[in-house]
């Protein structure tokens, strides 16, 4: 592969840069104000924009993991373009996760990038290609939190504010929800090598049914409750209140109608 055609396949797709400009701008109108009379729908563009981005950051990770480990296909794939469009389930990776959002506000793991696993060697590469996504959650959430934890909140508007505390409840579920050691997540690609052949070849039939059988059991009432209070317990100590994170997804949930949190 020539040095040019190296150069595109990493080149950052317009695609993304839409993305970001559409944070940044409803960002913007979150802060500003400026259009008060639609605040919940900019708050919607926001988070929804700046969730799409984080999945591409997530699959970024796992991508750009995989080629320095030893998988040089993964440039062709278009996977290091940060272009959401290139993945090999688009539907699984960005549609159905952003749906989840406006459902019940669980940042819910997409699949995603196709790694060929064969040219890869060594256990713990293996291991740390799939512990980078769920990895880029966690730094995203340290990031959109830092105005907490760091006391740095003071002149932030408070309809901002919430705005990123109800985006660092996506990305803490999603990190969670991703280290569960269940097939088809990526806690289970972490683990995954160091298990023996033939258990790998016993579970490898229910990797499909992973996810869906995770989002089954956040219906439980039990188990929805304990998720959540792990969830809110982790913001909690990262300077998050569940005050901000309640009125960050009605402020979300435009079409209900905007509280009145002021």
């Amino acid at each position: 592969m020539t040095t040019a055609a190296r150069r595109a396949d990493q080149r950052v797709s317009p695609v993304f840069l839409a993305l970001v400009a559409v944070m940044a701008v409803s960002g913007w109108a979150v802060w500003t104000g400026r259009l008060a009379a639609n605040t919940g729908f900019a708050v919607f563009l926001f988070v929804v924009s700046g969730w799409i981005v984080s999945l591409c950051l997530h699959e970024y990770a796992h991508a750009r993991t995989a080629l320095h480990s030893g998988d040089i296909s993964i440039g062709a794939k278009g996977y290091l373009t940060l272009n959401p469009l290139k993945y090999t389930h688009a539907l699984l990776s960005i549609v159905l996760p952003v749906i989840f959002v406006i459902m019940g506000g669980i940042g819910l793991p997409g699949g995603a990038v196709f790694i060929e696993r064969g040219r890869i060697r060594g256990r713990w590469r293996h291991s740390l290609i799939s512990a980078a996504g769920p990895l880029t959650n966690v730094l995203f959430a340290a990031v959109v939190t830092a105005p907490f934890w760091l006391g740095a909140m003071d002149g932030v508007p408070q309809t901002f504010r919430y705005a990123l505390a109800f985006l660092a409840l996506l990305q803490v579920t999603a990190a969670i929800l991703n280290f569960v050691p269940v097939p088809g997540l990526d806690g289970y690609g972490v683990i995954e090598p160091w298990l023996s052949h033939g258990v790998r070849r016993q579970v490898e039939p229910f990797a499909p049914f992973g996810l869906i059988a995770v989002f089954a059991l956040l219906w439980v009432p039990g188990v929805n409750q304990v998720f959540f209070q792990a969830v809110h317990a982790i913001l909690a100590a990262l300077g998050v209140s569940g005050n901000d994170v309640f009125f960050g997804q009605e402020l979300f949930r435009f079409w209900q109608g905007e509280p009145q949190p002021f």
